[in-house]
């Protein structure tokens, strides 16, 4: 299969009819398959694609399909309804083969990142930030900052409930605590540090300034804690970790580049499989297998109700809103996630109306807060939330739960990585 498709070539394959689209899908499945030397899996996330995906490839290659893992990636915030269907179906269809990731647990204590702002305060005024900042301002390390703290300090953080424990899982609350909630999308997520880390950056270093079309960003930066770390926390990592523990040198994933513009420029310059390299394989490639690349959601639905395919219940979650239009939830993932905050009917007014208590539970444990402060940011107008956002979150949770439906107003990051170290230097000393 060709590694390189133009966008017009991709628009016409998303034309063809479903047979077609099956028939492409078998291929990059049979060829995945064929290039294995020690094990398969399917990444399942318990949605219809992967889903979809899974039943393709029990038809059509039944035989390996038996020996092929399937590695559910729980993020530990996944929807009810999504976490039962997933299990249910990987006892069903995988058996044995069916394995759930599990979160990485912390190596040591830490500070709550409440502490860490208090550790930095402290040493601001005892003129010894020197001590854990760079030449250049920015934060030596997240632990050279908690080695700081007398043992004095410790003690009250742990009498006060902030510090994690040793063997703490790194979950969706610890890496909003650390890094912070996943709000906005990957344009304005561009630091992948912790908040402290960010905090220092902002605050000492001098290249902070260099760049005139930065300044807007950095006051959106300074005001809300937002990070997208909790993808690569939550799902990658242990995601790769078993695959590593399984050895696996094959993944199939049930992406479609209809889903991004991003997805659509990799499939364009990657095809249906690609190359990569893994620790765990040192005798040659892994491969990413991505069959369902030219299919559709109209695609997707067609095929389940086809072949009667079995589904996650969520997709016939649904609320009528006051014009009586049905909205229905459109994609199975975490129900924590607000990278698309600045889009209507995106997850978190979904979930406001279809899980009023996982969204009361993202208010009050700190989301609220940080879109209230992303919308103080913008006084010009540009933002049609900052009338309304007067008051604490919670006044707002209580008084105007729809506030925090829709930012209209993209926040764009780019650039910033030029100036600001990879987290893996700035955790160096």
């Amino acid at each position: 299969m060709s590694s390189y498709i133009g966008f017009k070539d991709i628009i016409a394959e998303q034309k063809k009819p479903l047979q077609y689209k099956i028939d492409k899908a078998v291929e990059a499945i049979r060829k995945g398959f064929s290039l294995s030397k020690h094990h398969t899996a399917l990444a399942f996330s318990g949605g219809k694609d992967s889903t979809v995906l899974w039943h393709l490839i029990r038809t059509y290659c039944p035989e390996q399909a038996k020996k092929m893992y399937i590695i559910f990636g729980n993020t530990g915030v996944e929807y009810p309804e999504s976490l039962q269907f997933a299990r249910k179906l990987g006892k069903d269809w995988g058996g044995d083969h069916f394995h759930e990731t599990k979160l990485l647990r912390t190596e040591q204590k830490g500070l709550k990142y409440a502490a860490q702002r208090e550790v930095l305060e402290w040493l601001r005024s005892e003129g010894s930030l020197s001590e854990v900042l760079k030449a250049d301002g920015k934060l030596k390390s997240t632990q050279c900052l908690e080695r700081a703290a007398t043992p004095e300090m410790w003690a009250d953080f742990e009498k006060r409930g902030l510090v994690w424990p040793k063997n703490t899982p790194m979950s969706y609350w610890w890496c909003a605590d650390q890094y912070g909630f996943p709000i906005l999308g990957k344009a304005a997520s561009k630091l992948d540090a912790r908040r402290i880390n960010i905090d220092c950056f902002l605050e000492f270093s001098k290249s902070s300034s260099e760049k005139d079309e930065l300044h807007e960003y950095y006051d959106v930066l300074r005001q809300c804690k937002f990070s997208q770390h909790c993808c690569k926390l939550l799902k990658k990592e242990p995601s790769e970790r078993m695959q590593a523990e399984l050895d696996v040198d094959v993944i199939f994933k049930g992406l479609m580049a209809s889903e991004s513009q991003m997805r659509k420029m990799n499939f364009a310059t990657r095809g249906y499989i690609f190359e990569s390299s893994r620790p765990h394989i040192p005798d040659g490639p892994f491969y990413h297998v991505n069959p369902l690349q030219i299919w559709m959601d109209d695609d997707i639905w067609e095929y389940i109700r086809k072949y009667n395919v079995p589904y996650s219940p969520l997709y016939d979650v649904s609320w009528t809103d006051k014009a009586g239009v049905e909205h229905r939830i459109q994609r199975n993932g975490c129900w924590g996630c607000a990278t698309g905050i600045l889009y209507k009917d995106n997850q978190i007014t979904m979930i406001r109306h279809t899980h009023p208590q996982l969204h009361a539970t993202l208010m009050k444990k700190g989301m609220g807060d940080e879109l209230l402060k992303l919308a103080k940011t913008k006084n010009n107008g540009r933002l049609n939330l900052t009338a309304v956002f007067e008051g604490s979150a919670q006044e707002l949770l209580e008084r105007r739960p729809c506030a925090f439906d829709d930012l209209d107003e993209r926040v764009d990051g780019s650039g910033i990585d030029e100036e600001y170290d990879a987290e893996i230097k700035n955790e160096e000393e």
